[in-house]
């Protein structure tokens, strides 16, 4: 099939397909009725609630997701949504050194970027390197699950681009038919291959999104700022995800994750896919999540390519070694424990590591607000004191 990119854009970024109309998974379409509830709020009622000092709190999660999908099909460039902000708690901004890097502590009190929360367009007039973020999705995930986090930075001034990997989200093509990380990551390297002249993003990357973000940041080193993993696979060279996952001494306990092999070419081929039991999602990634937002992943979520789980990375210290990167811990993550995520901080230390307290596997899910803070803070590190 042809390849197609397929992103959430707040430059109005477009689907295309070079040869192929794309026919979207039914679950778009099931959202078009969703985001019309959204759509449907009375503004006048929406102000009487804030003056009254509250926000929608019943407000359909995941009639925002499907707005932020139907908008984008449709090719609206609507900037914002809202949604109902997380009780988290404040999160780094200093930290002691060890083992060469920084860390950071979840204790502190309010920074700078806190204030960001209520003041939108802020960063535009500061002297950021680059305001343009690109978030790439873990395994089984899409674009969809960025919503929260789409919204709060591009209300703080930031351009956002939320990228479905190929197979994933609603991207066209099928999973069992990918072969390599190339091929998964296709619709990410042309974002880059797009970019102008000296033009510079944040990469952002989730869980196997970190081998994703990882590939890219040996192909284009200069058109990357900073490299943010979160709860994400940081490989060392001549490392595949697999490999990673294999070493720890946790494996028997990750094996028993949701999850099953689909073997689309036969029991005697190799796996070509990884399919996800969604009925034990709240209890293995979404431990700390609300449930609508499990709901919104238990009807959005797709398999995993397996071919580029197993496909060893080679990264030189001149590419993917010259661009600063920062790790994000998740402290309640079931699916990534900590101490998996400790030793992939310790085979290649970062330049800082943050820690967010109470979170599971999805942040973005669970810890909105403080993931937030932390990227604006990120964004904020000059690169001269890097």
């Amino acid at each position: 099939m042809g390849n197609a990119l397929v992103c959430i854009s707040t430059e109005g970024a477009r689907e295309k397909s070079s040869k192929h109309e794309v026919n979207h998974p039914p679950l778009l379409a099931s959202f078009k009725g969703r985001a019309g509830l959204l759509f449907s709020l009375s503004s006048s009622e929406n102000k009487r609630k804030k003056k009254a000092g509250k926000f929608d709190g019943q407000l359909d999660e995941q009639a925002l997701a499907a707005a932020l999908l139907f908008n984008h099909h449709q090719g609206n460039n609507g900037n914002s949504l809202p949604f109902p902000r997380s009780k988290s708690v404040v999160y780094p901004s200093s930290g002691s050194k060890k083992d060469g890097f920084t860390r950071s502590s979840s204790s502190r009190q309010q920074s700078r970027s806190d204030s960001l929360l209520t003041r939108p367009g802020q960063l535009v007039n500061q002297d950021l390197e680059t305001n343009r973020v690109v978030l790439v999705h873990g395994g089984g995930f899409g674009a969809w699950c960025w919503y929260k986090t789409i919204s709060l930075l591009v209300k703080a001034g930031f351009k956002v681009d939320a990228v479905d990997l190929t197979g994933s989200g609603i991207h066209y093509s099928d999973t069992n038919a990918i072969r390599n990380l190339a091929e998964y990551v296709k619709p990410l390297s042309d974002i880059f291959y797009k970019l102008g002249e000296g033009e510079k993003v944040i990469l952002v990357g989730h869980d196997f999104g970190g081998a994703c973000i990882s590939y890219v940041m040996e192909l284009f080193p200069s058109k990357i700022a900073k490299a943010v993993f979160i709860a994400a696979t940081m490989l060392s060279s001549g490392q595949s995800a697999l490999d990673l996952i294999s070493q720890q001494t946790g494996f028997s306990e990750l094996v028993r994750q949701p999850q099953t092999f689909i073997y689309a070419n036969g029991k005697h081929s190799p796996p070509t896919a990884i399919e996800i039991d969604k009925t034990l999602l709240r209890d293995s990634w979404f431990n700390q999540s609300s449930t609508k937002d499990v709901a919104l992943a238990s009807v959005s979520m797709r398999p995993i390519p397996f071919a580029p789980v197993v496909e060893k990375l080679f990264l030189s210290s001149n590419n993917y070694g010259s661009i600063p990167r920062f790790y994000i811990k998740t402290q309640g993550d079931c699916a990534m424990p900590a101490s998996l995520q400790e030793s992939m901080i310790n085979s290649n230390p970062p330049t800082q590591v943050f820690e967010l307290k109470g979170s599971d596997h999805a942040p973005f899910f669970s810890k909105p607000q403080a993931l937030h803070r932390i990227l604006v803070e990120i964004s904020q590190v000059p690169s001269k004191h890097i």
